[in-house]
């Protein structure tokens, strides 16, 4: 690689390298910032690691480059090596001015395919990786990859302490913009319990379905929803079935749309292990809707005011969660009360007030040119640095 490229008045090429362009959080958010950034006058190229068939699952603006490095045979068959060396070719030919890569793995895979191309790489996780089933060697190589990286950005405050020491000081706060769509705001002619994300251990479904069950007989007209799909489908639907549950919880698989499932939902449960910043609970909020939320790593805790715009349950904990359902399930006024609380206070997440918060990271990062700015622009207010 020769160094990347001399920015123009047109603003910055912004290359944006990913897993894939799923139904997850992380992928809203690439959504949402990608269409920031080519407002604001960016060239956006999209890099993911899935196949070109898989549906793009949040609509992309069409002035975004998409390109998928995936294979008929998945993402499982390219290995580390191979992507980095894929990821390198890529950029030898784009030359970005700077790349943002999301998710641990993709991270480390990023800051490698980067090094000696003066590309500066802001890396953002977005998950807790305390808590994620990763090959020590992973971890390893994080330890050393992540010096190089210009910034990472953090969703929360609480998860800069999963960073190298060293690293802590080029640590950015900036959480994730929390889009209001629309919601029937808990007003279905039936009580429907909704839990939106993939069907994996890290969810906790197996804690709420056990939960559910508890309670369930204390409140006859609730059903619960479990929106999403993954591996651990069979499993549930066994636990389901064991439980006695199949005509009160359903797998529900995706939602045709973005945002679909708040269509049905009366209400929102999310019963994580751990997290780092539960996208689907803000959107719950925004929309009106009461929530029930294990007070888990990372996130939760930060977006509810408990007893006040939402309920927290003890992570790991059946009784606590069934005790905060039971509670939300069984007073009309409370889930009115916490839904109109949650609606006000996610405005402070609105995506004109998150997103405009990334100009100070690409500022510090990769400065633009005054020239590139509209004539009404003024530069947000610093993103937390702890």
């Amino acid at each position: 690689l020769s160094g990347r490229s001399r920015m123009t008045t047109d603003g910055r090429h912004v290359a944006i390298v990913t897993s894939g362009l799923g139904a997850g959080g992380a992928e809203r958010v690439i959504a949402l910032l990608a269409g920031y950034l080519v407002r604001r006058g960016d060239r956006v190229s999209l890099i993911a690691f899935d196949n070109p068939a898989d549906r793009i699952y949040h609509p992309l603006p069409p002035a975004v480059r998409i390109q998928r490095l995936g294979s008929r045979r998945g993402l499982s068959s390219m290995q580390p090596l191979c992507r980095i060396l894929r990821l390198r070719r890529i950029l030898a030919a784009d030359r970005p001015d700077v790349l943002v890569s999301l998710l641990t793995k993709i991270n480390a895979i990023a800051l490698a395919a980067t090094i000696v191309t003066g590309i500066p790489v802001i890396a953002c996780e977005r998950n807790n990786p305390e808590r994620q089933d990763a090959h020590p060697a992973w971890n390893a190589a994080l330890v050393f990859l992540y010096q190089r990286a210009a910034a990472i950005i953090c969703q929360t405050r609480g998860s800069i302490r999963c960073l190298p020491r060293s690293m802590r000081t080029r640590a950015l706060v900036i959480p994730n913009p929390i889009v209001a769509y629309p919601s029937m705001g808990g007003q279905q002619p039936s009580s429907r319990l909704a839990a939106v994300g993939r069907l994996t251990r890290q969810k906790g479904y197996d804690l709420l379905i056990e939960a559910f069950a508890r309670i369930s007989s204390d409140h006859p007209s609730w059903s619960l929803d479990i929106w999403g799909d993954g591996e651990d489908r069979a499993a549930l639907q066994d636990r389901i079935d064991r439980l006695g549950l199949g005509n009160r919880v359903t797998l529900r698989g995706l939602s045709a749309t973005p945002g679909g499932w708040l269509e049905e939902a009366s209400a929102l449960v999310l019963s994580s292990r751990y997290e780092g910043f539960p996208n689907v609970l803000g959107e719950a909020m925004a929309a009106g809707l009461p929530v029930v939320a294990t007070a888990c790593d990372f996130g939760p805790a930060e977006l509810i005011d408990h007893g006040r715009t939402g309920l927290l349950a003890a992570p790991d904990d059946i009784e606590s969660l069934a005790a905060a359902l039971d509670r939300l399930m069984a007073d009309d006024a409370l889930r009115a009360r916490l839904g109109a609380a949650a609606r006000a206070a996610m405005t402070r997440y609105a995506p004109d007030k998150i997103l405009a918060r990334w100009d100070i990271a690409f500022a510090e990062v990769c400065p633009r040119p005054r020239s590139a700015l509209s004539p009404d622009c003024h530069l947000p207010a610093a993103p937390d640095r702890r």
